[in-house]
C-alpha cells in the first residue's frame, strides 16, 4: 500500500502544467491504473516522422530496449526539465551499461504542434540528438493516439497546454513495455535497474563468453549512494578469489589430517614390531 501511494503521489505530481491551466485535471487513480496496465503490452510497429521529415519505424528500433519519453515541445515547464534529467540519466547508463546497447525517443504527443521543425529546435535546446541512439519524432493523430494507448500514456488538452502524465516508458528489445518512470527527477536507480535487467538480462542466455560477462556486469554493477551513479564492483571479484582461497587453504588442511589420522590408524593396527626399524 505505501508502494502505491508513493507511485500515486509521483503520477500525481507530474500532472504538470502552469496552475493557471489547471482547468480539467487527469484522474491519478485511473491514469496509474491504464498506465500499469500498459506493462506487458506489445507496442506496435507505428511509423513516426523524425526532427528531418523524415519517416522513423518502431520496428527499426527494435532489437534493443528503447526508452520513451513523452513530451510537446512548447512545453516550458515540467518537459524540459524531464528530458534534461532524463539526458543526465541517459548518458550515466551509457556509461555504466556501454554505449549502443539501447535507444531513447523523444516523442512529441502534440500531433499538431510538434511539427519537424519543432523537435528539431527542441533538440538542439537539449543537446538528445548529441547523445548516441537517441531519436525524437512525433506523428499524425491517429497514429499518435495509437501509439500513447499502448504505452498507457493519460494527457488531456488544457489552456495553454496539455495536463499529462510525466511518464518514461523502458521497452524491451520486442517492443514490450516492460517498466513505467514517472516524475520530472526520478532517482537513479528508478531507472537503471530495469535498464541493467534488460540490458545485461536476468539470466544467462547461454555459454557464450559475451552472454557469461553480461551476467558478470549486471551482478558487478552497483549503485553508490555517496557519488549518485553507477560503477563497476571490482570488490566482488576479491571476495570471490579471497572465498576461494579460503575454501581451497581449508581444503588442504583438511585432506592432510585424513591422510595424517589414515596414517596413524594403520601403525595402531601394525603387528609389534612393523613399522620400526630393527635395533
Amino acid at each position: 500500500m505505501i508502494l502505491l501511494r508513493f507511485l500515486l503521489l509521483s503520477v500525481t505530481l507530474a500532472l504538470g502544467v502552469p496552475a493557471a491551466a489547471q482547468t480539467a485535471r487527469i484522474d491519478a487513480q485511473i491514469a496509474f491504473e491504464e498506465s500499469q496496465a500498459a506493462i506487458g503490452r506489445q507496442v506496435g510497429a507505428h511509423v513516426l516522422i523524425d526532427h528531418t521529415g523524415a519517416p522513423l519505424s518502431l520496428s527499426d528500433l527494435r532489437g534493443k530496449p528503447l526508452v520513451v519519453s513523452l513530451i510537446f515541445t512548447s512545453c516550458s515547464t515540467v518537459c524540459p526539465v524531464t528530458t534534461g534529467h532524463l539526458r543526465d540519466a541517459v548518458i550515466e547508463a551509457q556509461r555504466a551499461l556501454g554505449t549502443g546497447r539501447f535507444n531513447v525517443l523523444t516523442f512529441g504527443f502534440d500531433a499538431r504542434g510538434d511539427r519537424p521543425a519543432q523537435l528539431q529546435a527542441f533538440a538542439n535546446t537539449h543537446r538528445i540528438l548529441a547523445v548516441d541512439g537517441w531519436h525524437i519524432a512525433s506523428a499524425d493523430d491517429a497514429t499518435t493516439a495509437a501509439f500513447l494507448e499502448d504505452l498507457g500514456f493519460s494527457f488531456r488538452a488544457a489552456a495553454g497546454g496539455f495536463d499529462h502524465v510525466m511518464q518514461t516508458s523502458i521497452l524491451d528489445a520486442d517492443g514490450t513495455v516492460y517498466r513505467q518512470v514517472y516524475g520530472e527527477t526520478f532517482p537513479l536507480p528508478v531507472f537503471m535497474e530495469p535498464m541493467k535487467d534488460l540490458v545485461f538480462g536476468t539470466r544467462t542466455r547461454s555459454l557464450a563468453p559475451a552472454d557469461l560477462w553480461d551476467r558478470v556486469a549486471f551482478i558487478c554493477t552497483t549503485y553508490n549512494p555517496l557519488t549518485g551513479a553507477y560503477r563497476f564492483d571490482y570488490g566482488i571479484f576479491f571476495g570471490i578469489f579471497f572465498g576461494g582461497l579460503s575454501l581451497l587453504i581449508f581444503a588442504a588442511i583438511l585432506v592432510r589430517m585424513v591422510i595424517a589420522h589414515r596414517r596413524a590408524m594403520r601403525r595402531l593396527a601394525a603387528p609389534p614390531g612393523q613399522g620400526r626399524e630393527a635395533g
